[in-house]
């Protein structure tokens, strides 16, 4: 497991946030974990195109918050 982190804006509010990457991961559990805060917020898995969609959502976040975080690793980790 591969740990970074990562920085999003979302309605005005910074959040820096730690990324848990399974990289041998074996497709039954979400490659990617997100945190904040030490608290799990969301996890993503990615599709055959290599791009992410939400795997967990314990609904701690707007989803718009995740989705923003997506598109950073989509961007910058895969």
């Amino acid at each position: 497991m591969e740990k970074f982190e990562i920085s999003v804006t979302h309605n005005n509010t910074a959040y820096h946030l730690e990324i848990r990457d399974y990289m041998h991961h074996d497709g039954k559990n979400c490659k990617y974990e997100v945190y904040d805060n030490n608290s799990f917020i969301g996890s993503f898995e990615p599709d055959n195109h290599k791009i992410l969609h939400i795997c967990k959502n314990p609904g701690l976040v707007d989803e718009a918050l995740l989705h923003l975080v997506a598109d950073q690793l989509e961007k910058d980790h895969i």
